[in-house]
């Protein structure tokens, strides 16, 4: 397990380190350790999960990700009952 710190993961994903700690704080980007119990200790992240969150983030069109495909892509799991309700 490779731990890198806010600045090494950014460079990684190819972001400003703070744009990371932005999404941090809104609940997005990839998971990350706490190093500690105090509101400002520092975050570590694994390198595997910057690089899965990444990957998982690869699309082959900008329509891929778009409202629309996102709001089709719902439909369909609901059409085949794959849905959580």
């Amino acid at each position: 397990m490779s731990l890198l710190n806010n600045a090494q993961a950014a460079a990684l994903l190819g972001i400003a380190p703070n744009t990371l700690e932005f999404w941090r704080h809104r609940g997005r980007g990839p998971t990350f350790v706490k190093l500690g119990d105090a509101p400002q200790a520092g975050v570590a992240y694994e390198e595997a999960d910057v690089l899965a969150w990444r990957d998982a983030r690869k699309f082959a069109s900008t329509s891929a990700y778009s409202p629309a495909a996102e709001a089709n892509a719902r439909q369909s799991i609901r059409r085949e009952g794959g849905g959580s309700r």
